[in-house]
């Protein structure tokens, strides 16, 4: 009898042990694995309706490269306009023409033909550029609100302070901060472990909206998001309204008037532009990475208008309001219709 409850005991150990080892390998099989295909889901409340999406992302994205493109152009042919503040406007319009380049087109083609599939190595591409160029307009918005505090508060010294060696140093400046930063939190995303889901809830590759399909531990790549935000919106806004605020109370002093209301007019024109650009960008940042609840549909369309609405209102910012592009543009349409009236009328007389 002894010997029969030895059996006994003995085999369902060994099944026991077996078990176990089985669950084992499992788990870490599944551990091992990792996704190398994600699927866009951006707007899945509406997914039925995503084809009607297509026509305004197209129209804006036509919008952004037209109006951009023609910004670029003018101060391009009008060498009044080569100073330091243009060259910086300039600079501003190439940038939103490509960070919207490399999520719209996609974005297109998955509402048209439901391409919504992305490799890792894709989707960590575009991150990079995606995070890389929206932090270069943060810094060019940056030197923008200094150009102008140095134009106005010391007038005397702006040539010797805003010359051609100060755009080289603005310029590695910007690639050494903005590169470093995004190259870091693109290689700790790269670095983790997506054994669970692989659709990620958002039209293009976002940081937090990769990490969060991570099975590992993410507290490194949290902790890197919230350094972002402190690095660009909490150092680059700060100094932002510093410069404005001095150039108002210079401003405001000097001028009386339509001219004091002009300024203060101009000023937060560009302030509520500049603060919609940073609010929009910490509320995508920040929804994941503090788990704010936020319904997925809302924050993709704040996360695409975080690069969008800068890209086709900066133009007119920037372009059209300001006095000098807007009297070539009108100059250079006037030319183009006085020379259609004159080969009709030619053509008429013939």
């Amino acid at each position: 009898m002894k010997t029969l409850k030895f059996y006994l005991v003995f085999f369902f150990s060994f099944q026991f042990i077996g078990n176990t080892q089985c669950v084992t390998i499992e788990e870490s099989q599944r551990i091992n694995f990792s996704h190398n295909e994600f699927i866009f889901v951006g707007f899945p409340e509406i997914y039925e309706y995503r084809r009607v999406l297509f026509l305004p992302f197209f129209m804006t994205y036509i919008l952004v490269l037209a109006g951009n493109s023609l910004l670029i152009y003018v101060i391009r042919i009008m060498e009044s306009l080569h100073s330091p503040m243009y060259i910086l406007i300039c600079g501003l319009a190439a940038v939103d023409i490509m960070v919207a380049t490399v999520i719209i087109p996609n974005m297109l083609l998955s509402f048209l033909f439901d391409w919504n599939d992305i490799s890792l190595a894709g989707c960590l591409t575009q991150m990079f550029f995606t995070h890389f160029l929206s932090s270069v307009e943060s810094t060019i918005l940056l030197a923008m609100a200094l150009d102008r505090y140095v134009a106005i508060c010391f007038p005397l010294h702006y040539t010797l302070i805003l010359n051609s060696a100060m755009f080289v140093r603005l310029s590695l400046f910007t690639v050494i901060r903005s590169g470093s930063v995004m190259f870091v939190l693109v290689a700790l995303a790269g670095s983790l472990s997506f054994c669970g889901s692989n659709v990620i809830n958002h039209c293009y590759c976002d940081h937090m909206a990769l990490v969060s399909l991570a099975c590992g531990n993410t507290d490194k790549n949290t902790a890197m998001g919230l350094a972002v935000i402190v690095c660009f919106v909490g150092i680059d806004i700060c100094v932002i309204i510093f410069s404005y605020m001095k150039i108002l109370n210079v401003v405001l002093r000097a001028a009386a008037g339509e001219d004091r209301w002009k300024a203060f007019h101009t000023c937060g024109t560009h302030l509520i532009v500049i603060m919609c650009f940073y609010l929009i960008g910490t509320v995508t940042f920040l929804s994941r990475n503090l788990n704010i609840q936020i319904p997925t549909d809302i924050n993709t369309f704040l996360g695409v208008m975080y690069i969008v609405l800068p890209a086709s209102v900066n133009p007119i910012i920037y372009g059209v309001r300001t006095k000098e592009i807007r009297n070539r543009i009108l100059q250079m349409f006037n030319t183009r219709v006085n020379k259609v009236l004159t080969v009709q009328v030619a053509t008429v007389e013939m």
